[in-house]
Protein backbone atom coordinates (compact mmCIF):
# COMPACT_ATOMS: atom_id res chain seq x y z
CA UNK A 1 0.00 0.00 0.00
CA UNK A 2 2.92 2.45 0.78
CA UNK A 3 4.58 1.83 -2.61
CA UNK A 4 1.14 2.27 -4.89
CA UNK A 5 0.60 5.52 -2.73
CA UNK A 6 4.37 6.72 -3.29
CA UNK A 7 4.14 5.74 -7.15
CA UNK A 8 1.30 7.84 -7.08
CA UNK A 9 2.53 10.99 -5.59
CA UNK A 10 5.50 10.35 -7.94
CA UNK A 11 3.34 10.89 -10.82
CA UNK A 12 1.18 13.45 -9.55
CA UNK A 13 4.73 15.61 -8.72
CA UNK A 14 5.91 14.77 -11.98
CA UNK A 15 3.18 15.62 -13.99
CA UNK A 16 2.95 18.98 -11.81
CA UNK A 17 6.43 19.52 -13.28
CA UNK A 18 6.09 18.82 -16.56
CA UNK A 19 8.42 15.75 -16.25
CA UNK A 20 5.64 13.07 -17.59
CA UNK A 21 4.56 13.26 -21.62
CA UNK A 22 0.70 13.68 -21.61
CA UNK A 23 -1.60 13.04 -24.73
CA UNK A 24 -1.41 14.01 -28.04
CA UNK A 25 -1.38 17.50 -28.66
CA UNK A 26 -4.45 19.25 -29.70
CA UNK A 27 -5.07 20.84 -32.94
CA UNK A 28 -5.44 24.23 -32.92
CA UNK A 29 -6.39 24.99 -36.11
CA UNK A 30 -8.87 22.57 -38.21
CA UNK A 31 -9.91 25.10 -40.67
CA UNK A 32 -6.74 26.57 -42.49
CA UNK A 33 -4.80 23.11 -41.95
CA UNK A 34 -5.54 19.65 -43.94
CA UNK A 35 -5.19 17.02 -41.28
CA UNK A 36 -7.34 13.71 -42.98
CA UNK A 37 -4.97 12.10 -44.62
CA UNK A 38 -6.63 11.23 -48.08
CA UNK A 39 -7.32 14.74 -48.65
CA UNK A 40 -4.08 15.83 -48.17
CA UNK A 41 -3.11 13.14 -50.88
CA UNK A 42 -5.69 14.92 -52.96
CA UNK A 43 -4.69 18.35 -52.37
CA UNK A 44 -0.94 17.69 -53.13
CA UNK A 45 -2.05 16.13 -56.63
CA UNK A 46 -3.13 19.19 -57.29
CA UNK A 47 -0.30 21.18 -56.50
CA UNK A 48 1.85 18.40 -58.67
CA UNK A 49 -0.28 18.75 -61.43
CA UNK A 50 -0.34 22.41 -61.72
CA UNK A 51 2.84 23.75 -60.14
CA UNK A 52 5.40 23.76 -62.93
CA UNK A 53 8.32 25.14 -61.15
CA UNK A 54 11.57 23.24 -60.76
CA UNK A 55 11.87 21.51 -57.38
CA UNK A 56 14.48 23.39 -55.02
CA UNK A 57 17.89 21.65 -54.96
CA UNK A 58 17.95 18.81 -52.61
CA UNK A 59 20.52 18.76 -49.63
CA UNK A 60 18.07 21.50 -47.50
CA UNK A 61 19.40 21.83 -43.76
CA UNK A 62 17.34 24.02 -42.41
CA UNK A 63 14.55 26.64 -43.65
CA UNK A 64 12.00 29.47 -43.47
CA UNK A 65 7.86 27.98 -43.81
CA UNK A 66 4.90 29.73 -44.08
CA UNK A 67 2.44 28.66 -41.61
CA UNK A 68 -1.03 30.51 -43.16
CA UNK A 69 -4.12 28.86 -44.50
CA UNK A 70 -3.26 25.96 -46.93
CA UNK A 71 -6.12 27.27 -49.19
CA UNK A 72 -4.17 30.33 -49.74
CA UNK A 73 -0.70 29.54 -49.22
CA UNK A 74 -0.05 26.23 -50.28
CA UNK A 75 1.83 27.29 -53.76
CA UNK A 76 4.72 28.56 -51.17
CA UNK A 77 4.75 25.73 -48.87
CA UNK A 78 4.90 23.40 -51.33
CA UNK A 79 8.38 24.24 -53.01
CA UNK A 80 9.66 23.13 -49.76
CA UNK A 81 8.02 20.52 -48.59
CA UNK A 82 8.39 18.68 -51.95
CA UNK A 83 11.96 18.23 -51.51
CA UNK A 84 12.76 18.70 -47.48
CA UNK A 85 13.95 14.61 -46.57
CA UNK A 86 15.44 14.40 -42.91
CA UNK A 87 14.12 12.07 -40.23
CA UNK A 88 13.73 14.59 -37.52
CA UNK A 89 13.29 18.06 -37.16
CA UNK A 90 13.62 20.87 -34.88
CA UNK A 91 10.86 23.23 -35.31
CA UNK A 92 11.31 27.26 -34.46
CA UNK A 93 7.64 27.94 -33.86
CA UNK A 94 6.03 32.18 -33.49
CA UNK A 95 4.72 32.84 -29.99
CA UNK A 96 1.38 34.58 -31.45
CA UNK A 97 -0.21 37.96 -29.31
CA UNK A 98 -3.04 36.37 -28.93
CA UNK A 99 -1.11 33.59 -27.49
CA UNK A 100 0.86 35.64 -25.01
CA UNK A 101 -2.13 37.22 -23.82
CA UNK A 102 -2.84 33.85 -22.25
CA UNK A 103 -0.31 33.06 -21.02
CA UNK A 104 1.48 35.63 -19.40
CA UNK A 105 3.35 37.24 -21.91
CA UNK A 106 6.58 35.45 -20.56
CA UNK A 107 9.43 36.72 -22.53
CA UNK A 108 13.17 36.10 -23.16
CA UNK A 109 12.86 32.25 -23.32
CA UNK A 110 12.02 29.39 -25.67
CA UNK A 111 8.66 27.30 -23.96
CA UNK A 112 8.66 23.36 -25.00
CA UNK A 113 6.70 21.40 -24.30
CA UNK A 114 5.71 17.51 -22.85
CA UNK A 115 2.97 15.86 -25.28
CA UNK A 116 3.62 12.59 -26.03
CA UNK A 117 3.30 13.01 -29.72
CA UNK A 118 1.57 16.09 -32.11
CA UNK A 119 -1.38 15.72 -34.32
CA UNK A 120 -0.88 14.45 -38.19
CA UNK A 121 -2.41 12.75 -41.31
CA UNK A 122 -4.16 9.24 -40.02
CA UNK A 123 -1.08 9.10 -37.34
CA UNK A 124 0.50 11.31 -35.11
CA UNK A 125 3.35 12.32 -35.47
CA UNK A 126 5.97 11.25 -33.12
CA UNK A 127 8.41 13.28 -30.62
CA UNK A 128 12.09 12.87 -31.00
CA UNK A 129 14.54 12.10 -27.88
CA UNK A 130 16.30 15.38 -29.03
CA UNK A 131 13.61 16.88 -26.77
CA UNK A 132 13.61 15.48 -23.45
CA UNK A 133 17.18 15.54 -24.01
CA UNK A 134 17.15 19.83 -24.59
CA UNK A 135 15.19 19.48 -21.39
CA UNK A 136 17.80 17.41 -19.20
CA UNK A 137 20.87 19.37 -20.86
CA UNK A 138 19.60 22.93 -21.34
CA UNK A 139 20.65 26.25 -19.00
CA UNK A 140 17.13 26.13 -16.58
CA UNK A 141 17.11 29.62 -17.34
CA UNK A 142 16.61 29.72 -21.15
CA UNK A 143 13.26 27.78 -21.43
CA UNK A 144 9.81 26.75 -19.34
CA UNK A 145 7.76 23.84 -20.33
CA UNK A 146 3.54 24.79 -21.05
CA UNK A 147 1.38 22.54 -22.97
CA UNK A 148 -0.43 25.29 -23.06
CA UNK A 149 0.89 27.62 -24.46
CA UNK A 150 1.49 24.85 -27.73
CA UNK A 151 -1.89 24.03 -26.90
CA UNK A 152 -3.13 27.81 -28.07
CA UNK A 153 -0.84 28.37 -30.57
CA UNK A 154 -0.55 27.39 -34.42
CA UNK A 155 2.54 28.01 -35.74
CA UNK A 156 4.48 24.86 -35.33
CA UNK A 157 1.37 22.18 -36.20
CA UNK A 158 0.74 24.28 -39.39
CA UNK A 159 3.67 22.73 -40.79
CA UNK A 160 3.18 19.25 -40.02
CA UNK A 161 0.30 18.26 -42.45
CA UNK A 162 3.10 18.93 -45.30
CA UNK A 163 5.68 17.83 -43.28
CA UNK A 164 4.34 14.40 -42.78
CA UNK A 165 3.10 13.50 -46.15
CA UNK A 166 6.30 13.63 -47.65
CA UNK A 167 8.29 12.50 -44.48
CA UNK A 168 5.81 10.13 -42.80
CA UNK A 169 8.11 9.00 -39.87
CA UNK A 170 8.80 12.21 -39.09
CA UNK A 171 9.80 13.35 -35.56
CA UNK A 172 9.94 16.70 -34.08
CA UNK A 173 11.70 19.17 -31.46
CA UNK A 174 8.55 21.61 -31.22
CA UNK A 175 10.11 24.82 -29.80
CA UNK A 176 7.84 28.20 -29.47
CA UNK A 177 10.72 31.64 -29.67
CA UNK A 178 9.36 34.23 -27.28
CA UNK A 179 10.59 38.00 -27.82
CA UNK A 180 13.92 39.29 -27.12
CA UNK A 181 16.62 41.12 -27.93
CA UNK A 182 19.57 40.35 -30.21
CA UNK A 183 21.82 39.89 -27.45
CA UNK A 184 19.26 37.53 -25.42
CA UNK A 185 18.72 35.51 -28.56
CA UNK A 186 22.28 35.46 -29.41
CA UNK A 187 23.24 33.87 -25.72
CA UNK A 188 20.40 31.57 -25.66
CA UNK A 189 20.99 30.14 -29.61
CA UNK A 190 24.50 29.91 -28.01
CA UNK A 191 23.62 27.52 -25.67
CA UNK A 192 21.10 25.55 -27.25
CA UNK A 193 23.26 25.22 -30.27
CA UNK A 194 25.89 23.66 -28.14
CA UNK A 195 23.99 21.22 -26.55
CA UNK A 196 21.96 19.81 -30.42
CA UNK A 197 25.56 20.14 -31.64
CA UNK A 198 26.43 17.09 -29.23
CA UNK A 199 22.98 15.32 -29.12
CA UNK A 200 23.86 15.38 -32.84
CA UNK A 201 27.39 14.04 -32.31
CA UNK A 202 26.62 11.38 -29.65
CA UNK A 203 24.30 9.95 -32.01
CA UNK A 204 26.38 10.21 -35.41
CA UNK A 205 23.82 12.09 -36.97
CA UNK A 206 24.36 13.64 -40.46
CA UNK A 207 22.72 17.25 -40.92
CA UNK A 208 20.36 17.10 -43.52
CA UNK A 209 19.59 13.95 -43.64
CA UNK A 210 19.19 13.09 -39.92
CA UNK A 211 18.31 16.03 -38.66
CA UNK A 212 17.36 19.44 -39.69
CA UNK A 213 15.97 22.65 -38.90
CA UNK A 214 12.36 24.25 -39.54
CA UNK A 215 11.19 27.92 -38.92
CA UNK A 216 7.97 29.11 -38.99
CA UNK A 217 7.00 32.44 -40.43
CA UNK A 218 4.47 34.54 -41.89
CA UNK A 219 5.79 37.79 -43.32
CA UNK A 220 3.96 41.29 -43.70
CA UNK A 221 0.38 41.53 -42.07
CA UNK A 222 -0.76 44.74 -43.61
CA UNK A 223 -4.05 46.63 -42.97
CA UNK A 224 -6.00 48.46 -40.06
CA UNK A 225 -6.87 45.09 -38.60
CA UNK A 226 -2.79 44.86 -37.44
CA UNK A 227 -2.85 48.00 -37.05
CA UNK A 228 -0.06 48.35 -39.99
CA UNK A 229 -0.76 50.26 -43.09
CA UNK A 230 1.73 52.80 -43.54
CA UNK A 231 1.44 53.30 -47.35
CA UNK A 232 -2.42 53.08 -47.27
CA UNK A 233 -4.58 50.43 -48.59
CA UNK A 234 -4.94 50.54 -52.31
CA UNK A 235 -2.97 48.59 -55.15
CA UNK A 236 -0.30 51.40 -54.80
CA UNK A 237 0.23 50.52 -51.09
CA UNK A 238 -0.31 46.43 -51.76
CA UNK A 239 2.67 47.39 -53.95
CA UNK A 240 5.22 49.42 -51.80
CA UNK A 241 4.58 46.63 -49.05
CA UNK A 242 5.11 43.70 -50.98
CA UNK A 243 7.99 45.13 -52.47
CA UNK A 244 9.33 45.72 -49.21
CA UNK A 245 8.93 42.39 -48.20
CA UNK A 246 10.66 41.28 -50.46
CA UNK A 247 13.63 43.59 -50.52
CA UNK A 248 14.12 41.86 -46.71
CA UNK A 249 14.01 38.24 -47.98
CA UNK A 250 16.76 38.83 -50.59
CA UNK A 251 18.71 40.99 -48.72
CA UNK A 252 18.99 39.76 -44.97
CA UNK A 253 17.40 35.69 -45.79
CA UNK A 254 19.52 34.98 -48.88
CA UNK A 255 22.94 34.25 -48.89
CA UNK A 256 25.47 33.75 -45.97
CA UNK A 257 23.99 33.88 -42.63
CA UNK A 258 25.99 35.32 -39.83
CA UNK A 259 25.48 36.86 -36.75
CA UNK A 260 25.82 40.46 -38.91
CA UNK A 261 23.51 39.84 -40.82
CA UNK A 262 20.84 38.25 -38.30
CA UNK A 263 21.15 41.55 -36.32
CA UNK A 264 20.55 43.53 -39.31
CA UNK A 265 17.53 41.36 -39.98
CA UNK A 266 16.21 41.92 -36.18
CA UNK A 267 16.19 45.89 -37.20
CA UNK A 268 14.63 45.59 -40.70
CA UNK A 269 11.61 43.74 -38.71
CA UNK A 270 11.56 46.47 -36.25
CA UNK A 271 8.80 47.91 -36.94
CA UNK A 272 6.78 45.88 -39.47
CA UNK A 273 4.55 43.00 -38.75
CA UNK A 274 6.07 40.00 -39.31
CA UNK A 275 4.94 37.28 -36.82
CA UNK A 276 8.59 35.80 -37.09
CA UNK A 277 10.16 38.61 -36.26
CA UNK A 278 12.23 36.71 -33.50
CA UNK A 279 11.33 32.93 -34.53
CA UNK A 280 13.13 33.90 -37.95
CA UNK A 281 16.37 35.84 -36.31
CA UNK A 282 16.30 32.85 -33.56
CA UNK A 283 16.08 30.19 -35.61
CA UNK A 284 18.95 31.50 -38.26
CA UNK A 285 21.34 31.62 -35.12
CA UNK A 286 21.01 28.60 -33.78
CA UNK A 287 21.22 26.41 -37.22
CA UNK A 288 24.48 28.77 -38.21
CA UNK A 289 25.69 27.71 -34.60
CA UNK A 290 24.84 24.38 -35.31
CA UNK A 291 26.12 23.94 -38.61
CA UNK A 292 29.11 25.59 -37.78
CA UNK A 293 29.88 23.54 -34.58
CA UNK A 294 29.28 20.29 -36.22
CA UNK A 295 29.87 20.56 -39.68
CA UNK A 296 32.49 23.18 -39.72
CA UNK A 297 30.65 25.15 -42.96
CA UNK A 298 28.39 28.19 -43.70
CA UNK A 299 24.83 28.03 -44.21
CA UNK A 300 23.92 29.71 -46.91
CA UNK A 301 19.98 30.75 -47.93
CA UNK A 302 17.86 30.60 -51.11
CA UNK A 303 14.50 32.29 -51.53
CA UNK A 304 12.27 29.31 -53.16
CA UNK A 305 9.05 31.50 -53.30
CA UNK A 306 7.28 34.88 -51.94
CA UNK A 307 3.42 35.70 -52.32
CA UNK A 308 1.03 37.03 -50.47
CA UNK A 309 -3.11 36.39 -50.07
CA UNK A 310 -4.42 39.06 -51.79
CA UNK A 311 -2.31 37.83 -54.98
CA UNK A 312 -3.24 34.35 -54.39
CA UNK A 313 -6.82 34.38 -53.50
CA UNK A 314 -8.43 30.89 -52.70
CA UNK A 315 -6.88 27.71 -54.72
CA UNK A 316 -9.59 26.80 -56.97
CA UNK A 317 -9.94 22.96 -55.10
CA UNK A 318 -13.51 22.26 -53.97
CA UNK A 319 -14.20 19.48 -51.47
CA UNK A 320 -10.78 19.92 -49.36
CA UNK A 321 -12.60 19.84 -45.93
CA UNK A 322 -10.18 23.54 -45.41
CA UNK A 323 -11.34 26.54 -45.30
CA UNK A 324 -9.85 30.12 -44.78
CA UNK A 325 -9.50 32.17 -41.47
CA UNK A 326 -9.46 35.32 -42.88
CA UNK A 327 -10.73 37.80 -45.49
CA UNK A 328 -8.06 38.95 -48.37
CA UNK A 329 -8.31 42.71 -49.86
CA UNK A 330 -6.59 45.55 -49.76
CA UNK A 331 -7.33 46.00 -46.56
CA UNK A 332 -6.40 42.96 -44.93
CA UNK A 333 -3.71 40.74 -46.47
CA UNK A 334 -0.88 38.62 -45.34
CA UNK A 335 2.39 37.72 -47.01
CA UNK A 336 4.21 34.64 -46.45
CA UNK A 337 8.08 33.22 -47.79
CA UNK A 338 9.43 29.87 -47.90
CA UNK A 339 13.76 29.44 -47.99
CA UNK A 340 15.88 26.71 -48.08
CA UNK A 341 19.09 26.64 -46.55
CA UNK A 342 22.45 25.08 -47.43
CA UNK A 343 25.70 24.23 -46.62
CA UNK A 344 28.26 26.20 -48.64
CA UNK A 345 31.19 24.03 -49.17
Amino acid sequence: MNRAIAAVGLFVFLSAAGLLAQGTKPVRDNIGFCWDKHQMERFVNYLKKNEKAPAAPSGIVAAISPHDDYMYAARVYYPLYRVLRAKQVVIFGVTHSDVRKQIGDPRNILIMDHYADWPGLGHAVGISPLRDYIKAHLDTSTFIVSDKAHALEHSIEALLPFLQYFNPNIEITPIMVTQMPFARMDEISGKLSAVIAKYADENHLVIGKDIAFLISSDADHYGDDFNNSPYGEDARAHEKATANDRRIAHEDLEGVVSPDKVRDLTVQLKDIVWCGKFSIPFGLLTSEKIISKVTGEQLTGKLLRYSDSYTEGVLPLKGTGMGTTAPASYKHWCGWLSAAYYLKH
